[in-house]
């Protein structure tokens, strides 16, 4: 992701004046970090709240894609960008394929409050290297589907494929929970289905992507949407569907 999101940000004609890993963490103190106006972070979840704490303190904009720190730091991170003190865009998914598919998603869940015969889970699959599960974009989605669909109050882990083949967990749950199944497979960079079944038929949407291009291009016009903008920012700020 790192490359790609250099790569196409210099064909766009942006300048890189700092690129931080794990053997380099000084350079967060460097005055050329310090320079920067948005910085890109695509780390994990133990490190992606120290590294938007480190990019604050120089009054560096941060755009994110790691996942996995909410449930732990979502307050902090509130309270540190209220009124535009610090700037964070946050999204858990930067594929202008998946904010296209985040609104059909929201669209046909108001659509589908009014049929309950379609119980409704969820597929993601993503390649072996992939740590956590349910991926961040499934949770999203999820957490978008049950805002909007009345038979369904909260998610839950369904089957889990891991990459060895070994099938644990079930998607039979409580018919007001959501089954997210997850897949590791491969090289996959991401498919997320959403499936309503009924007796009679299924619908089926899905967002396969066909490689990590699409995310990184999205990370790097969310930090030209962000260099101009200040507060805690997401895909639904960039994107007006």
């Amino acid at each position: 992701m790192g490359h790609m999101i250099e790569e196409i940000a210099k064909q766009r004609g942006h300048e890189i004046v700092s690129i931080i890993d794990i053997d380099n963490q000084d350079d967060f103190d460097s005055p050329a970090f310090a320079s920067a106006d948005v910085a890109i972070e695509f780390t994990n979840p133990t490190a992606a709240y120290n590294n938007y704490l480190r990019a604050f303190k120089h009054g560096v904009k941060v755009v994110s894609g790691s996942t996995g720190w909410m449930n732990e730091h979502k307050e902090d991170v509130m309270a540190l960008t209220k009124d535009g003190a610090h700037t964070l865009f946050w999204a858990s998914n930067f594929s202008i394929g998946v904010a296209i598919f985040s609104a059909v998603n929201k669209y046909l869940a108001k659509i589908m409050n009014g049929f309950p015969q379609y119980d409704v889970r969820m597929e993601e699959t993503h390649h072996i290297h992939k740590l956590d599960a349910p991926s961040g974009t499934a949770i999203t989605l999820a957490e978008e589907l049950i805002d909007n669909l009345d038979r369904k109050n909260k998610w839950e882990k369904g089957l889990q494929i891991a990459p060895d083949g070994t099938a644990s967990g079930s998607n039979e749950v409580e018919a007001d929970s959501l089954a997210i199944e997850s897949i590791r497979r491969d090289e996959v960079p991401g498919i997320h289905s959403i499936i309503y079944d009924s007796e009679a038929d299924q619908i089926t949407i899905t967002h396969d992507a066909h490689s990590r291009r699409g995310f990184a291009l999205g990370a790097v016009l969310a930090a030209e949407y962000t260099y101009n903008h200040e507060g805690l920012l997401t895909t639904s700020d960039l994107f007006k569907f």
